[in-house]
């Protein structure tokens, strides 16, 4: 379980860039309001998905369609904000990420629904609420610590990252990231 949990968190994704972004923009303590959002944000989906949410979706395969797609657009939007963005060092504008961003990233997260599925079919589901507690206690404390990585990482960035110009092009290449996170659900 934890190992699975693990390899589904640490590993690079929408939230964990946008993390890093915060980090390496806004600092690490900053950022913590994204990874708490986005940490319990999974956690209500991976709940859900083992107390019968994905089964229930399985009976309408256009709102997975939906989701899909809904996805796909929210994370090329976030990658054009980074695109078009000039570059402003913390103190400059926006606030980073919020609470609430985080938590609804998990939800248009094609990686996270992914993640809670495989994870509740495989470690949770089949071994009745216990197991399904369990695995999402586990997994609580796994996804907070690996997307508070990705934000300290960023915030261990943020000194070479001062002038605009670098700023500029750090944000450009998490905007491709995105995008390339995105095209393995164009089929």
């Amino acid at each position: 379980m934890a190992g699975f949990a693990l390899a589904m968190s640490i590993s690079p994704g929408p939230v964990n860039l946008v993390a890093l972004g915060a980090g390496a923009r806004y600092g690490f303590h900053a950022s913590l309001r994204h990874v708490v959002g986005a940490t319990l944000g999974f956690i209500l989906l991976l709940l859900l998905m083992g107390l019968g949410l994905g089964g229930a979706l399985a009976q309408w395969p256009m709102a997975e369609d939906a989701m899909r797609w809904g996805g796909v657009l929210f994370l090329c939007y976030m990658a054009w904000q980074l695109l078009v963005d000039g570059g402003r060092v913390e103190g400059q504008g926006e606030a980073p990420p919020a609470f609430l961003y985080g938590a609804l990233m998990q939800w248009l997260n094609p990686k996270a629904w992914l993640a809670a599925s495989m994870g509740m079919g495989a470690y949770g589901a089949a071994g009745g609420l216990g197991q399904i507690m369990l695995f999402t206690g586990i997994y609580l404390v796994i996804c907070l610590g690996s997307i508070a990585c990705w934000a300290y990482l960023g915030s261990r960035l943020q000194q070479a990252l001062l002038s605009p110009r670098r700023l500029r092009w750090f944000n450009r290449a998490m905007a491709l990231l995105l995008v390339l996170s995105t095209a393995y659900l164009v089929r």
